[in-house]
């Protein structure tokens, strides 16, 4: 089913490298006057679980969204979104779903599956889970990575970032559609944790890529909303300490959760980026008639 819902929200999803487009306090219709703080949703993620939690089993939209200094190559603060949700799915159905997705749109056999591990050592010959920080700086080294600005206390994470983006990434999808699955469970946003084959705790987390670019993320979704709140408090730390500020921590979708969200894997696809590799482009600014710089 094709779902609407609202770009100007209370609630925005809590990450500690997305920035939302915040709103001065707005007056409403009849005179009443809103007092709590607006933004512009960086995905429509947190209406679209609560239309799961209220009985809706199977839906999609297309919409806008806005993030807050993100331009580039591959990147415009205002565009388009194409996220869906299922409910029964887990982990292995919410990617079988968005390999169909690809096939479709890439005309590909097939797609393959490789854990976020796997990628690492492929790629990168080191192990994201067992390799002490001096050894993730090696690969950096190893791989001609500029590190001269990224020096001093960086935490794990930001070093598995760095090597993801400027190492691993430009050589998926080289040869047709892959998805990344079981990314460190340190980066499971909203998605849940289990632990691997290998005794490692990772995230229900997956993401499509083609040609060296992100297309795609998805989630076997959180359920229990203490887990998230308590998320949201290490993330807003977190962005405290990166020289942000905090988010709300509280949310609609959060109230939603205590009653009850039935089991779903959900899906978010960047449309500008899939018509940007599906077209052979350089820039996503190719592909939109008004990117930032001429809005």
């Amino acid at each position: 089913m094709h779902v609407e819902t609202p770009l100007i929200s209370s609630d925005t999803v809590v990450d500690r490298y997305i920035e939302p487009v915040r709103l001065s306090r707005l007056s409403v219709v009849n005179g009443q006057r809103y007092d709590g703080e607006l933004f512009l949703q960086t995905s429509p993620e947190f209406a679209m679980k609560r239309l799961i939690v209220a009985g809706a089993t199977a839906i999609y939209q297309i919409c806008k969204a806005f993030r807050k200094g993100e331009a580039g190559r591959q990147h415009n603060p205002e565009f388009t979104m194409l996220e869906w949700y299922r409910v029964g799915d887990d982990l292995s159905a919410g990617m079988e779903l968005l390999a169909d997705f690809a096939k479709e749109m890439f005309g590909a056999g097939q797609v393959d599956n490789v854990s976020y591990r796997d990628a690492f050592v492929q790629h990168a010959n080191v192990d994201p889970f067992s390799a002490s920080i001096d050894q993730l700086r090696s690969a950096c080294e190893n791989s001609n990575v500029d590190t001269s600005s990224f020096v001093g206390d960086q935490d794990r994470d930001s070093w598995l970032n760095l090597i993801m983006s400027e190492v691993v990434e430009p050589k998926l999808g080289i040869a047709g559609p892959v998805i990344i699955f079981h990314f460190p469970a340190s980066q499971s946003a909203l998605a849940k944790v289990c632990t691997d084959s290998n005794g490692n705790e990772v995230a229900e987390r997956f993401e499509l890529y083609v040609n060296g670019v992100e297309l795609a993320n998805g989630y076997h979704e959180l359920l229990d909303a203490d887990e998230l709140e308590r998320r949201n408090e290490k993330v807003n730390s977190q962005r405290v300490a990166d020289g942000g500020d905090q988010l709300p921590a509280d949310s609609k979708m959060l109230e939603a959760m205590r009653c009850g969200m039935p089991a779903c894997s959900g899906v978010a696809v960047g449309v500008d980026r899939l018509l940007m590799v599906l077209l052979e482009k350089d820039s996503i600014s190719e592909v939109i008639a008004f990117p930032f710089n001429r809005a």
